[in-house]
């Protein structure tokens, strides 16, 4: 399977372009959301198939992804036919073959269930523009809640949320049948309905509505969202004055769901993108680029959003600290910059004339994440294409909300500390290889997981049989958590207990499957166990749901060896688990190892094992020892880029 058939298994829609816009491959979720069958999207230009309001923003976002190493997103709407527009944040980065033969485009949805509310953001600035109102309907809740738009007509909501009752109360009598037809619609999109709404003087505002459904992200919650247009001439005294208290609400209401968005963030991704979708929008910008220290190397890495020129964020792309320029300096002192304009800047810093990234902004606003006297952490750009004067409150506001998310980003720091700790932990809990096995050479080798808590399934264990046997076993427990660790201590502990009384691996596999499943057990495990009699080779093995084995020679051949066996541990009763017999050579191995070592995002199965073999058998050829062999395998896992844990077991015969 080529490599870049791995993006395209994601379960959220992805595809893959030419650095030109055409799909050159999609997965379902993706042609589902384009509302066309796959085969009726290859080839075609991905903007060209969103509709016409997209095309721009898509467009900008190819441009980045194409000709930048940095991740660009962007929130696009897809209008499937029928049904209600989805609503999703996009992600781009250019990606090539395993032979590097062909660049192209990697398109996918971004998981935004944390901070849904990111989504929203174009609709309101897109609101705002066209002077209308912006409101959602919650069927279930009977509520509406205004979301903001032009602050003129947030004066017919002088609750940001209310029941769908008191807003019928408030039109007339003869136009509540439509307004109630209107918010229980099922079309995509309705016609302008017009009605009368009683402000609160008791005058009547002449209103249009128009609804439409729209899905907040791949398989998110479906909404009922309402467009207002005022039909009536205000007076204008009138219109500044409500102009002036809605838009400070709505500016609280952009703060504060800024802030939750930044105090909830998990991971690093995840404040990126707080950051990326909202800062801007908060401070009246054009565009945004996140800058953040690497500790090690005392470089910066950059992101920013689709508004920004990819030749820019690029050039902040690994920019080291001590570099005399507004960004750079604002991190080393933990002072903000504000600058207006380019007279201003180079005015003050005479020497930025020759700093490529700040020759396309016409103002820029720098805030570190980090205050006076602390450690450095990065900062935020917010970039103007006009001129643009910082008021004192926005420059407060602005290194606030900064802090908070350094706060947030150390917070993220301590957390993966804790959990690298965790890992340890578990590494602890792996069995001691014994120093000592007959006619065999045996190592093995460790690396926790990606994901979850870094704590992970895999194990591994050798021990001596009473008949002098040598048992080695290699297994995957469900998960990356104190309680996939824990299930792999008692699969272990189960084996340990079980295998001296039994003569075959397999019959060992089989009472621990039937211990787990009476137990009940909530996970399940993937495991390989061997039998091997160190004098004469003869080896036994069974497998249960585990990755086959892989057998290397001196002569530097290799081959696959995928034993019989049963379905993984604990999940089906009654299962035998049947075994096989084979003779390891003098002077061959074999390789053990967990999904970690051979799968990832570029890397199948298949490919994996056969890289695993070409490694070793390499190895062992050049003379190396099973501790060298094991070294070599898990280096090369690295590359494999996979999230999961990593555990490898060589064993040799001597």
């Amino acid at each position: 399977m080529d490599a870049r058939d791995e993006f395209l298994r994601w379960a959220t829609p992805s595809a893959l372009l030419t650095l030109d816009g055409t799909i050159h491959s999609l997965n379902d979720p993706m042609a589902a959301t384009l509302g066309r069958a796959a085969e009726e999207c290859v080839g075609y230009d991905f903007p060209s198939l969103l509709p016409e309001t997209q095309r721009a923003s898509a467009e900008s976002l190819l441009i980045h992804g194409a000709t930048t190493k940095t991740v660009a997103m962007r929130v696009l709407e897809f209008c499937a036919p029928g049904g209600a527009s989805v609503v999703s944040l996009i992600e781009a980065r250019p990606v090539k073959d395993d032979a590097g033969r062909e660049r192209l485009v990697w398109v996918h949805s971004v998981d935004a269930r944390n901070d849904p509310g990111g989504l929203l953001i174009p609709f309101r600035l897109a609101a705002t523009a066209a002077d209308l109102g912006l409101w959602m309907y919650a069927p279930r809740k009977h509520r509406l809640d205004w979301l903001g738009g032009a602050p003129a007509l947030a004066s017919l909501f002088p609750q940001a949320s209310t029941s769908l009752s008191r807003v019928i109360r408030s039109v007339h009598r003869d136009d509540r049948t439509a307004l109630r037809r209107l918010v229980h619609s099922t079309a995509a999109q309705s016609p302008w309905v017009s009605l009368r709404f009683r402000t609160e003087n008791d005058g009547w505002s002449h209103i249009a509505c128009q609804v439409r459904r729209i899905q907040l992200g791949y398989q998110g919650p479906e909404q009922v969202f309402g467009v207002i247009r005022d039909d009536t001439l205000l007076e204008a005294g009138r219109q500044n004055a409500l102009a002036s208290l809605w838009a400070e609400r709505q500016r609280a209401d952009e703060i504060a769901a800024f802030s939750a968005a930044l105090i909830t963030a998990a991971t690093e991704q995840e404040l990126q993108q707080a950051v990326l979708t909202r800062v801007a929008s908060t401070f009246g910008g054009t565009g945004a680029v996140l800058t953040l220290l690497d500790d090690e190397t005392g470089l910066l890495h950059a992101s920013s959003d689709a508004m920004v020129d990819p030749q820019q964020s690029d050039a902040m792309e690994g920019v080291s600290l001590d570099e005399e320029q507004p960004l750079t300096c604002a991190i080393r002192t933990g002072t903000p910059y504000f600058v207006p304009n380019h007279e201003e800047l180079l005015r003050d810093w005479p020497q930025s004339a020759g700093v490529a990234w700040l020759g396309s902004f016409i103002a820029i606003s720098i805030a570190p994440l980090s205050p006076v006297g602390d450690q450095p952490l990065g900062a935020w750009a917010v970039t103007y294409d006009s001129e643009h004067h910082s008021s004192p409150d926005e420059r407060a506001l602005m290194s606030t909300l900064a802090d908070l998310a350094g706060q947030a980003l150390r917070r993220i720091r301590l957390q993966q500390a804790r959990i690298e700790l965790a890992a340890a932990l578990q590494q602890s809990m792996l069995p001691r290889m014994p120093e000592h096995l007959p006619g065999l050479e045996v190592a093995a080798r460790y690396r926790p997981s990606r994901d979850g808590l870094d704590i992970g399934g895999d194990w591994y264990d050798a021990f001596v049989m009473p008949d002098g046997a040598v048992a080695v076993e290699i297994g995957d427990s469900q998960g990356h958590d104190v309680d996939a660790a824990a299930f792999m201590g008692q699969v272990r502990t189960s084996i340990r207990a079980i295998a001296p009384h039994e003569t075959e691996p397999g019959t060992v596999l089989t009472r621990t499957n039937e211990l787990l499943v009476t137990m009940n057990a909530t996970r399940f495990a993937s495991c390989t166990m061997l039998y091997i009699g160190p004098r004469e080779g003869q080896v036994t093995g069974t497998s249960a749901g585990h990755v086959p084995l892989v057998c290397v020679h001196e002569d530097g051949t290799s081959d696959i060896r995928e034993l019989p066996g049963g379905p993984v541990l604990g999940v089906l009763s009654g299962t035998d688990y049947l075994g096989e017999t084979f003779t390891l050579e003098e002077g061959s191995a074999l390789i053990m190892v967990t999904d970690g070592v051979v799968e990832g995002p570029g890397l199948t199965l298949e490919a994996g094992l056969e890289r695993v073999g070409t490694s070793a058998a390499e190895a062992l050829h050049d003379g190396l020892d099973a501790e060298a062999i094991a070294d070599r395998i898990l280096h090369a896992a690295v590359a494999v880029d996979h999230l999961d844990d990593v555990a490898v077991l060589v064993i040799r015969r001597i």
